[in-house]
């Protein structure tokens, strides 16, 4: 059965890349099966996941690098999945950029167009207007190798957008860069896109990046999409505890279910009962999560005694890591430099019932 993932009203009403039924196996190793993927006009949407999950293996059959064993792909209403990837209008960053070292920074950014067989010579204004529009104007007569990383990865874009793409994929594309001009590139690079109006695929292992530069995030696992929704629905509402583990951190408490009242089941674990919003049969295995700057260090609808088994001041916030024997661990995440925490203290630590996630899993 195909999953059904179902884009919001907004972007229904804008659906523009429709990948349907994807199936693709390796060497007799599926890698994905009857999968769906819908991407609405203008939106910036990323595929989330651990290394192998997939994601660049759609996101190659996306620009028809790579042919898919079923399903088909339709872009702004146009069947390209038979298409050969010169004629899908479909442009690709990559990873590694796969600039020319050979040329400049100007002849790399014309190649596309010189390619479909413009002179020369009308590709001089389209080459200015591109690399205007990544800051690298001055540097259109230098080599490849004479650029930093950073604008390597401008040169990439530039080059993408210079052909007027329907559809912008890009693989991995900070992945080489430094943290600080990772941040710095995210930011400029969604700018730049909102600015055009364009739709874009984005391709990463960083949950980070994603919720910076996506409209929505599709979390890949498995060849299978698990959850696809916007950034603050990801984080605030994870569908499983595959999703909540691999966007950001979360207290992970296992235990069994004691029994359930009005929509609010009470588990028995080693930091004695909690509540959760949740149904299931007494006896049912349980795995509860909150979120670290969802706790503080006071008593709340659920409240717990733990030891701190580490405290780490990082600037801007302090997480503290409790437990007790036996127990799982409770991080917690406090604003700012708290003192008077130290290791070894023992603490109250509270949230609320409506900020605890829960799922059933097998025993």
């Amino acid at each position: 059965m195909a999953l059904d993932v179902d884009l919001d009203e907004d972007a229904r009403g804008r659906r523009y890349l429709d990948v349907f039924g994807i199936a693709k196996s390796f060497k007799g190793t599926e890698v994905m099966s009857e999968l769906d993927f819908r991407v609405g006009r203008g939106e910036l949407v990323s595929l989330l996941g651990p290394s192998g999950c997939g994601k660049s293996t759609l996101l190659r059959i996306i620009a028809g690098l790579l042919e898919a064993d079923a399903g088909s792909v339709v872009l702004d209403g146009r069947e390209i999945t038979r298409l050969p990837a010169h004629k899908r209008n479909v442009s690709v960053v990559f990873q590694n950029y796969a600039l020319f070292p050979h040329l400049t920074v100007a002849e790399n950014v014309a190649f596309g167009l010189r390619a479909r067989g413009r002179a020369r010579s009308d590709t001089v204004g389209p080459v200015a207007e591109a690399l205007s529009l990544v800051r690298m104007t001055e540097f259109a007569d230098r080599p490849i190798a004479a650029l930093s990383g950073g604008q390597q990865q401008r040169v990439a874009v530039a080059r993408a957008l210079i052909v007027g793409p329907d559809l912008l994929l890009l693989d991995e594309p900070f992945s080489a860069l430094d943290r600080k001009l990772r941040e710095t590139m995210q930011v400029e690079l969604k700018s730049l896109l909102l600015d055009r109006g364009m739709t874009a695929v984005f391709v990463t292992h960083d949950q980070e990046e994603a919720m910076g530069v996506s409209d929505r995030i599709a979390v890949k696992n498995a060849g299978r999409i698990e959850q696809f929704a916007d950034p603050s629905t990801l984080y605030a509402r994870p569908a499983s505890p595959f999703v909540m583990d691999f966007v950001g951190l979360s207290t992970r408490l296992t235990s069994r279910i004691a029994g359930v009242e009005a929509g609010i089941a009470t588990v028995d674990t080693a930091y004695g009962p909690l509540r959760a919003r949740f149904s299931a049969a007494p006896g049912a295995t349980v795995l509860l999560g909150v979120r670290p700057e969802l706790i503080s260090v006071e008593p709340g609808e659920n409240t717990i005694r733990a030891d701190l088994a580490d405290v780490m001041v990082l600037g801007s916030k302090t997480v503290l890591h409790g437990r007790v024997d036996g127990g799982d661990r409770v991080l917690c995440e406090l604003p700012g430099i708290r003192s008077g925490l130290q290791r070894g203290q023992q603490v109250t630590l509270g949230w609320s019932i409506e900020d605890t996630l829960a799922y059933e899993v097998a025993p």
